[in-house]
């Protein structure tokens, strides 16, 4: 596990979080984070994806913007955090996984897993950049940015009792994206952070199985 500097096609640089296998890579993935930044929270998912065999990393997508951003699971915290996701430019986000994508993907297949905003990230980079295949965990927002949909495999997760998420707009990005792979779950927004008072231990168990067969299936 360390940290290290990737420098984007136009130059910019920005720090990520790496997490390696013990073993050879069966292949890498992309954690996309919060609005609240490359949080504990973010770097022990790419830990957990680093004890399945994968080569993970966490890049900064606020670096942009400013350096450094962690964020408390607060009210503070999501105001500072909304106040980065409006100000964030989708191209340069892009240009920035772009940047991940190859730093990693000397290990084999690239699959990419975004939470909250990096769910709706993810959703992008389905057709933005050259990831293999994408989950996406309760990703807001993905309602507004249907087209053009993921060239790749796409599996996505929702809590029924997601305040942020209504089911109506699930219902429409199964309607526009038929070919992905829904689960919901009698949980609320962010159900899979240990660090958020939404957080569900049974749904998060299940869906990290579930996204364990997914990458299995697509990545290897």
């Amino acid at each position: 596990m360390s940290h290290l500097q990737l420098r984007a096609a136009d130059g910019h640089t920005f720090s990520s979080y790496l997490a390696g296998p013990n073993g050879l890579a069966r292949g890498s993935i992309v954690v996309v984070q919060e609005i609240f930044g490359v949080t504990g929270h973010i770097e022990r998912v790419a830990d957990q994806f680093a004890a399945e065999g994968y080569l993970a990393i966490a890049p900064a997508l606020f670096d942009r913007q400013e350096r450094g951003v962690n964020l408390a699971y607060d009210e503070a915290g999501i105001a500072a955090g909304v106040g980065y996701m409006q100000r964030a430019d989708f191209g340069l986000v892009m240009t920035d996984l772009q940047a991940a994508i190859d730093a990693v993907a000397h290990a084999g297949p690239v699959g990419m897993v975004g939470f909250c905003w990096g769910g709706l990230v993810t959703y992008l980079a389905g057709s933005r950049t050259s990831i293999a295949a994408g989950v996406a965990y309760y990703g807001g927002g993905i309602a507004r940015f249907l087209e053009p949909v993921p060239r790749c495999p796409m599996q996505f997760h929702f809590g029924e009792q997601d305040a942020h998420i209504p089911l109506r707009d699930v219902e429409r990005i199964r309607a526009t994206f038929p070919q992905g792979e829904y689960h919901t779950y009698v949980a609320g927004h962010g159900f899979n952070c240990t660090d958020r008072a939404s957080h569900d231990a049974a749904a998060a168990h299940l869906a990290f199985a579930r996204t364990k067969e997914f990458f299995s299936k697509h990545l290897g």
